[in-house]
């Protein structure tokens, strides 16, 4: 049987190892396919996997024994819990002009674009697709230039065919496959998730490896229900906050 492959990860070593592993393990975990073996290595592999002593891989095991997603036997193995899922989200309701306005304000590089394959992780969004066009940008703050956020946009590739890609760095994804493209979007659902700063996301935003990020992941549709576009957003924690502000009727 296949055994779970989690991420890899550069240790930072101002943190304590054990809390470093259990994070990114936590976080191959929860973002794990459906279809994803249930068993870990064993600890021996895990701990070479991530370049830690078995004493420390034992701790960060055991960090997320008591949180409920793994549960571990004697001879048998270590398991993911089948029930081990993400928190419900809080959702974020508000009209597409709100969310508009919250994406504009900002310099943006286009760091790239083109044809990607339909990766498992977007599956689930497009399962009638092999491939998706996929666009990489860059923002930062107008006044100073420094980088607040990176973000990667996958979009139907029909649509992608009615704007140029130059347009995304004048304007939001939104508003492009709005205003430009003529789309008709039904609804946009938004997800914030705490994370911890990758080496791209450290690179690109000039931030320490490991240091608080917020990810947020906007999936757009259309008025028919199918998916138009899945943005994912990698923000400094120390330049934005998102707050939910709910009307008492």
């Amino acid at each position: 049987m296949t055994s779970f492959a989690p991420d890899s990860i550069v240790l930072n070593r101002k943190l304590p190892l054990w809390y470093q592993v259990s994070q990114s393990l936590r976080a191959s975990i929860l973002g794990r396919s459906p279809h994803d073996p249930l068993r870990l290595p064993t600890e021996e592999r895990l701990a070479g996997h991530y370049g830690v002593s078995v004493l420390t891989m034992r701790q960060a095991l055991k960090e997320l024994e008591d949180e409920g997603l793994i549960s571990r036997h004697r001879r048998r193995g270590t398991f993911i819990e089948p029930g081990a899922r993400r928190g419900s989200p809080v959702r974020l309701l508000g009209s597409v002009d709100a969310i508009v306005a919250q994406q504009s304000g900002m310099t943006t590089e286009l760091l790239e674009h083109g044809q990607v394959p339909v990766s498992g992780e977007l599956s689930d969004f497009f399962p009638d697709l092999a491939e998706v066009a996929a666009y990489h940008r860059l923002r930062g703050d107008e006044r100073t230039g420094e980088p607040t956020n990176h973000a990667r946009n996958h979009v139907r590739p029909e649509l992608a065919a009615l704007f140029d890609p130059l347009e995304l760095t004048r304007h939001p994804m939104t508003k492009v496959l709005r205003d430009v493209a003529g789309v008709d979007i039904g609804r946009i659902t938004d997800t914030v998730e705490a994370r911890l700063a990758d080496p791209e996301t450290a690179r690109l935003l000039r931030v320490p490896l490991l240091s608080p990020i917020l990810r947020y992941t906007g999936v757009t549709y259309g008025v028919d229900g199918r998916v138009l576009d899945v943005a994912v957003i990698h923000y400094r924690g120390d330049r934005f906050s998102f707050s939910v502000t709910l009307e008492a009727t």
